[in-house]
């Protein structure tokens, strides 16, 4: 997944069996499909035998005789249309039933990944597979494969009637077979690799797509818009042409099987026609034979038409069968230990290094050894890059450390589930995530079970209640995508009051108040102390007023701990944390 280049080519329609999965569910659906498949292939065969006995039936036969065959075709294409009918809607059931699964089980799979998986792939290329390609499946399911197996039934079964209606005459069509299936294996295996390629074209042009939109006010603000659009539309054009190449495959395939096969039919029926003049057979029994080859060459032609779908649903399951297959960097344990009840909230790193998969070479932490006690509050400060978020991501265990151990309450947290490891924790990270709904479903997010009253008692202690209250419909009104209709700093109190809501052992707070106003900003510090004070609170502030009254202060520079202590202490010291302060401070001895 880490290229392109990387991944497996197209195997034909064989990658198709990753799908079998998802059909053995539902197994009773399936059998009823092929059922009522096999049941109309069957009617259809028998029709033309009806419509024999009638043509023959006008020159010899009774007139009840004639009138039986007219009542009996009648009666076939009557349970034909019923079988047809239901062929449809269990085939159709099934396909939606089948990507519906497929969905569900991809989402499921990328939204517990670990972040090193999104270092590799775009969001918009997860997007595009999840919509575009189970669409394809979709197809596949519910009409293609269907069609494909009628349509085989349809040309085995005619040719066996074709045998029992006249030898001499199966034989010349049988003679044309190589001559249809030539440009179907040829021209077959090249469709196949454009509607691969098709198919990786589209999702970089929904990953562009994606990325742009979500940054659509930087795009504005730099007057980028005119080289973004350039930049789509080169993607864009590239899946067209890649799109244009199997069009045109697929149509030189289609005309080259269509005309042979149509061809060999009417030379059948002229030779059929001498035969009957010489009463070597029936018109009766000419009629049935062309309505047979007619249906064994309209099979063709549908088979040829359907390979070049099975061929882009093939490309389409590979690249899902590829998201469900990965192995994420980061797994659960076999006998995981059980979350500890009570919870005390202490943290220990114990010789912790690592470096992020996408930049080896660089320590972000570099032996880092740390003792947090429960109910201890404790500032990381440093410049950026210094290792200070890296610190929560080790915690939440997004990555694992490279060499050392990291322990909560004395338990190694690669011992825990990591579901179970993250209760520990209410993040409030720099950048707060608002999704699409109502600022208290918002809120909620923190606790799903969480009462009205409890989510308005967090937003009050975050100081959120107040402009929450003068929004349109209070609480339930619609923020917008990533909360558009919000201010940075009201953005902010609510992923504050989100983590209130939340009411774990430890609060993780990366610059949880940078984006708030003086005043704000005193009344969220008041209600966070307030809730901390029975819980490990662990804060990154590049702003040193925000953490001078924790209990420590660690102070980072790539990598390492290079000081520990108390504001007054560290100032007084000197060193990088008295530099940071001199920058932020008048005179850099504010106590």
């Amino acid at each position: 997944m880490s290229d392109k280049a990387d991944r497996p080519k197209s195997r034909a329609i064989g990658s198709l069996r990753g799908l079998v999965p998802f059909l053995k569910p539902y197994r009773k659906l399936v059998l009823l499909a092929v059922v009522a498949l096999v049941l109309t292939a069957m009617l259809s065969l028998i029709l033309p035998i009806a419509v024999r006995r009638v043509v023959d039936g006008f020159s010899s036969g009774t007139l009840a005789q004639m009138d039986a065959y007219f009542a009996a075709a009648i009666l076939i294409a009557l349970a034909l249309g019923v079988g047809t009918a239901l062929r449809y809607y269990f085939v159709t059931r099934l396909g939606e039933r089948v990507v519906a699964d497929i969905r569900k089980a991809v989402y499921a799979r990328v939204i517990s990944m670990s972040p090193s998986f999104y270092e590799r792939i775009m969001t918009g290329e997860v997007l595009s597979r999840l919509t575009t390609d189970t669409t394809l499946i979709l197809s596949v399911i519910g009409s293609s494969i269907s069609i494909a197996l009628r349509n085989a039934l349809m040309l085995f079964g005619g040719v066996v009637f074709m045998l029992f209606t006249s030898a001499k005459l199966t034989g010349m069509v049988l003679l044309v077979v190589p001559l249809v299936l030539i440009p179907i294996i040829t021209l077959g295996r090249k469709l196949r690799v454009l509607s691969r390629e098709g198919q990786e074209r589209i999702a970089d042009s929904s990953a562009k797509a994606s990325e742009t939109l979500l940054a659509a006010q930087t795009v504005q603000a730099y007057s980028h818009e005119a080289a973004s659009r350039v930049e789509f539309d080169g993607l864009t054009e590239a899946s067209f042409d890649a799109a244009r190449r199997r069009i045109h495959t697929r149509a030189l395939m289609t005309a080259i099987v269509i005309f042979v096969v149509f061809s060999c039919v009417v030379g059948v029926l002229w030779i059929g026609a001498r035969d009957v003049r010489s009463e070597i057979m029936t018109a009766g029994e000419l009629v049935q034979f062309v309505i047979y080859s007619v249906m064994v060459a309209g099979a063709v032609a549908a088979l040829s038409e359907i390979w070049g779908e099975l061929q882009r649903a093939s490309g389409a399951t590979e690249r899902l069968v590829e998201l469900l297959s990965l192995e994420d960097a980061i797994v659960d344990p076999d006998q995981p230990v059980p979350y500890p009840s009570p919870a005390r909230g202490q943290i220990i790193f114990d010789d912790v290094s690592f470096s992020y998969p996408s930049r080896k070479s660089i320590a972000a932490l570099d032996d880092v050894t740390l003792s947090i006690e429960p109910g201890e509050t404790v500032a990381i400060v440093g410049a950026s890059g210094a290792g200070k978020t890296t610190v929560f991501q080790l915690l939440l265990r997004f990555f694992d450390p490279d060499a050392g151990e990291i322990r909560i309450d004395g338990t190694p947290i690669e011992t825990m589930l990591r579901s179970e490891l993250r209760r520990y924790f209410a993040l409030v990270p720099q950048d707060p995530v608002i999704f699409a709904t109502t600022a208290r479903e918002n809120i909620r997010f923190g606790r799903p079970e969480a009462t009205n009253e409890e989510v308005e008692a967090a937003a009050r202690a975050a100081a959120a209640h107040d402009f929450l209250a003068e929004l349109p419909d209070g609480y339930d009104c619609y923020v917008g995508e990533r909360g558009v209709m919000l201010s940075g700093g009201q953005k902010q109190r609510i992923a504050i009051a989100r983590a209130i809501l939340r009411d774990s052992p430890v609060l993780l707070l990366d610059e949880a108040t940078s984006a708030l106003d003086a005043e704000s900003e005193k009344a969220v510090q008041e209600a966070v102390e307030s809730l901390s004070r029975s819980r490990t609170r662990l804060i990154i502030a590049h702003r040193l007023a925000t953490v001078k009254k924790a209990d420590r202060i660690i102070v980072m520079e790539k990598g390492r701990i290079v000081a520990v202590g108390r504001h007054e202490d560290l100032v007084a010291s000197g060193g990088l944390y008295a530099r940071l302060a001199r920058l932020q401070f008048t005179d850099g001895l504010v106590a």
